[in-house]
C-alpha cells in the first residue's frame, strides 16, 4: 500500500469508517427486513413475528475503567446497554449472550462479581443468559453483549419513520452520566497525584449522577407503556451517543430536518451542579455527553397530549422540521445555531 492511501482511523472517525464497510454484508436473506443500520436487525420469524439483534462491545481503558468502576455495576451496565438496543426497536429483549476476554490479573472473585451485575441486570430486565463464550486475554478485560428480542412485525419502530411536523420528545433526564463521568475522572486524578493516600472518596453529595454513569437504567417501562397503548412513535432510538449525535442519525435517515429548543431539554439540578463547579457547559453534557440511555421518539401532535395520560416521563423539546439538512437549536434568546447533517 502506497503511504498516501494509508489513512488511520483517527483521521475519518468511527462513523465514516463504518460507512465504508457498512455494503460488506456477504449474502443477502429474503428474511432479514433491517440489517446494519438501526439500533437492532431484525429478520422475519415464520409465525408472523420479528426476531430482533443488537451486539454491545466493552473494551476496559476505552469503556470503563476499573480504577472507580465496580465488577458488579460494569455487569448490570454492559446488558442495560444491549437491552436499550432492542428497547429501541420497539422490541421485548428476551435472552442475552455473554463473551468476555479475561487477562489473568483478575480474580474468580471479580469476575464472578461481574458475572453477578449480569444476573441481577437480567432478572430486572426479564432476559435470560443463554450463552456466550470465555476466552484469555493478555492485558485487558473485554466483554461483548449480544442480545436478541422479538416484537410482531407491525409493532417494530425504526429511526427513519420521522415526518416533518413530528413532536420530538425524550424521556427522563440527559446530562448526568457524563457529570458522574466527570466527578469520577476528577477523583481519579486526585488518587493519582497522591497515590500515597487512601483512595476513599467523598461521593454522597454526588450520588445521583455518579449512579447515572456507573449503574443506568435502560427504559424498559418506555416499551411496556408503548405495548398497551393505542399511540406509535413515528421513529425511536435510544440515547448512548448524546442528543446531538443519536438526533442527527434519526433526522439523517429520515430524511428531514429539527428544531430543537435547548431550554427544554430535560437537565437534572444535580448535574447543573458539576457542570457550575467545573466551569462547563451544562447543555454540553446534554448535547454531547452520551450513555444515558434515555429514549427519544418523534410523535404527530396530536398524539402528544393523548400519550402523556399512558406514559408521563417525557418532554417535549422540538419539532421536525422539512428536509434542510440542518437540526437549528434555539437558544431561546437572540441567538440560534445550526447543525448540519
Amino acid at each position: 500500500m502506497a503511504k498516501k492511501d494509508f489513512k488511520q482511523v483517527q483521521d475519518i472517525g468511527f462513523k465514516s469508517l463504518i460507512e465504508t464497510f457498512k455494503d460488506y454484508t456477504g449474502s443477502s436473506r429474503e428474511n432479514v427486513i433491517k440489517g446494519i443500520g438501526d439500533d437492532a436487525s431484525v429478520s422475519k420469524q415464520e409465525n408472523g413475528k420479528v426476531t430482533c439483534t443488537s451486539s454491545e462491545i466493552f473494551m476496559e481503558g476505552v469503556h470503563f475503567d476499573l480504577t472507580y468502576t465496580p465488577f458488579q455495576h460494569l455487569g448490570y451496565k454492559v446488558v442495560t446497554a444491549a437491552v436499550s438496543d432492542i428497547i429501541a426497536m420497539n422490541a421485548e429483549p428476551e435472552q442475552i449472550l455473554i463473551d468476555v476476554a479475561i487477562p489473568n490479573k483478575y480474580s474468580v472473585q471479580m469476575i464472578e462479581q461481574l458475572y453477578q451485575g449480569i444476573d441481577a441486570a437480567g432478572k430486572d430486565y426479564n432476559v435470560m443468559v443463554t450463552g456466550g463464550d470465555t476466552t484469555a486475554s493478555h492485558q485487558i478485560l473485554a466483554i461483548s453483549v449480544t442480545c436478541i428480542g422479538s416484537a410482531d412485525k407491525e409493532s417494530v419502530i425504526y429511526r427513519n419513520g420521522a415526518k416533518k411536523g413530528d413532536i420530538i420528545c425524550v424521556t427522563g433526564e440527559l446530562g448526568s452520566a457524563i457529570a458522574g463521568l466527570r466527578i469520577l475522572l476528577r477523583e481519579k486524578k486526585s488518587w493519582q497525584e497522591n497515590p500515597e493516600q487512601q483512595f476513599q472518596p467523598d461521593l454522597a453529595s454526588y450520588e445521583h449522577v455518579v449512579q447515572r454513569q456507573l449503574l443506568p437504567k435502560a427504559r424498559l417501562d418506555l416499551y411496556e407503556t408503548l405495548k398497551k397503548s393505542e399511540v406509535k412513535p413515528h421513529a425511536l432510538i435510544d440515547l448512548t451517543q448524546g442528543l446531538v449525535a443519536d438526533l442527527t442519525e434519526v433526522l439523517k435517515q429520515s430524511g428531514v430536518g429539527a428544531e430543537i429548543y435547548s431550554p427544554a431539554v430535560p437537565i437534572s439540578l444535580e448535574a447543573r451542579n458539576v457542570a457550575d463547579e467545573m466551569n462547563e457547559d451544562v447543555d454540553k453534557y446534554a448535547f454531547y455527553g452520551g450513555e444515558d440511555f434515555e429514549m427519544l421518539f418523534t410523535l404527530p401532535e396530536p398524539l402528544v397530549e393523548k400519550f402523556k395520560a399512558d406514559f408521563d416521563d417525557f418532554i417535549v423539546i422540538g419539532r421536525v422540521t422539512d428536509a434542510e439538512k440542518q437540526l437549528t437549536v434555539n437558544t431561546g434568546e437572540e441567538h440560534n445555531y445550526q447543525i448540519d447533517l
